[in-house]
């Protein structure tokens, strides 16, 4: 709220001491001013570019994964399961160099694929738990009940595990966009060129040495909040119906 009120003052105003709370006159002149002076339209491209294919891509992977610990004995499981857990115990800034040489050496840097890649491979461990816990409270009788009648293994994550874990993918959905949509640090070190940058990166511009300018970075961040704030009041029921029922029945 405090954010959204600042993007509305002038920028006489916000600079005045004592500090006024509330804008005499409001006014949108920081918002024209980021979207006509600014590549902030390019930063929020590369953001959704970025969030969607990272979605795609790491959901994906973790359903399968998730249906694979859930549904399969097979050697290794249980330590395979807490490496995917322990991956998400080490400091991000541990793989900023490591990272930065393999998307050097793959030729990907700056580019909205070096990032699709960075999220994807942080968010699958979280989301594969996440979702695994969700599967586990599926009755495996629905599984024998589809193969009875014809479903393969693929048939029965497809007909039957999908559509009966919806609130469970949709928990894990939201995670992963949120998770890439304000992602920093490795869009910071793998995106130097303005055409790659994502919106956080752009934030961090309007932020100098010697000045801040907070009409651009309050109403570019109320602009970033907006996709997060319309997504979860639209799906609020099914995240906390997934997030709840993968952790109490797992």
């Amino acid at each position: 709220m405090w954010m959204f009120i600042t993007s509305l003052k002038s920028p006489e105003e916000l600079y005045t001491f004592p500090l006024k709370y509330f804008p005499s006159k409001p006014t949108f002149e920081g918002y024209k001013l980021l979207l006509q002076t600014t590549p902030f339209l390019i930063y929020m491209k590369n953001s959704i570019i970025v969030a969607v294919f990272t979605v795609i891509i790491a959901l994906f992977v973790a359903i399968l994964a998730s249906y694979s610990f859930s549904r399969f004995e097979f050697k290794g499981k249980t330590p395979l399961s807490f490496i995917f857990l322990i991956t998400q115990m080490f400091p991000a800034i541990l793989l900023a160099i490591p990272l930065f040489l393999v998307m050097r050496n793959i030729g990907v840097l700056n580019s909205p694929f070096s990032l699709i890649l960075a999220h994807s491979t942080f968010a699958v461990p979280f989301s594969t738990w996440m979702i695994t816990g969700f599967l586990n409270s599926i009755p495996k009788e629905l599984d024998e009940a589809a193969q009875i009648d014809g479903c393969n293994k693929l048939g029965v994550l497809r007909y039957v595990i999908i559509p009966v874990a919806a609130p469970g993918l949709i928990a894990a959905t939201i995670y992963i966009f949120i998770y890439s949509w304000n992602e920093f640090l490795y869009a910071l070190t793998f995106t130097s060129d303005i055409r790659a940058r994502t919106i956080p990166v752009g934030l961090h511009t309007f932020m100098g040495e010697y000045i801040i300018r907070w009409d651009l970075l309050t109403a570019g961040g109320v602009i970033t909040g907006l996709p997060v704030i319309i997504i979860f009041m639209f799906i609020q029921k099914y995240l906390i119906k997934g997030l709840t029922e993968g952790a109490i029945k797992g």
